[in-house]
């Protein structure tokens, strides 16, 4: 399950169930339209192919489905991003970073918490 490949639209649905744990399609659908608008028949056509892959699952309460979340937020992106790294940096991690140091806009405590991170994983 952990390769699990979600698009764009899925894995935003997932970010709703990962926050709340439990949502129906409804509820689902409005967390999305605060950041862009997308059709409630077309949450419930991912969410069926969500299903359908096993990253999610739902139990019927009266006579609406609430979802929840088969697969874990860190694995998932894990995998996300191992996958970006392998296909776009050719595994390159460094080149990720280095990409991202010079492309993005980040902030000192972004900058700060980076060189945390490299030298603490010197340490390990």
């Amino acid at each position: 399950m952990g390769e699990t490949q979600l698009g764009r639209m899925q894995f935003r649905i997932m970010q709703v169930l990962w926050d709340r744990q439990r949502a129906n399609a409804r509820e689902i659908t409005e967390a999305l339209n605060e950041a862009e608008p997308v059709a409630h028949s077309t949450v419930q056509t991912l969410l069926r192919q969500l299903e359908a892959k096993g990253a999610v699952g739902h139990e019927a309460e009266d006579r609406t489905f609430v979802f929840f979340p088969r697969l874990k937020e860190d694995r998932v992106k894990r995998t996300a991003a191992r996958e970006l790294i392998d296909r776009v940096f050719g595994g390159n991690v460094g080149g990720l970073v280095a990409h991202l140091v010079k492309n993005e806009r980040l902030s000192r405590d972004e900058l700060d918490a980076l060189h945390r991170l490299i030298d603490q994983s010197q340490q390990d």
